[in-house]
């Protein structure tokens, strides 16, 4: 498994996620509450995706030392 490659696409993924954040912050339009609804799914998102990188480093690191 290529966790190098699966990082920099999580991380890429993670950095769109943010550039959202960001306008949804910048939106003078918005009150608090609809700022607050729009940026909860991005933070669960981001929060799931670090997650899943993490299990996969995981795994990838009880792998190798089953090889050992």
């Amino acid at each position: 498994m290529n966790i190098i490659f699966i990082e920099e696409k999580l991380n890429e993924i993670i950095k769109n996620l943010e550039s959202e954040v960001l306008e949804i912050v910048m939106d003078e339009s918005l009150d608090k509450k609809q700022t607050n609804l729009r940026m909860k799914p991005l933070a669960s998102t981001k929060k799931i995706i670090t997650n899943a990188l993490d299990s996969i480093k995981m795994v990838e690191k009880l792998a190798q030392e089953e090889c050992e």
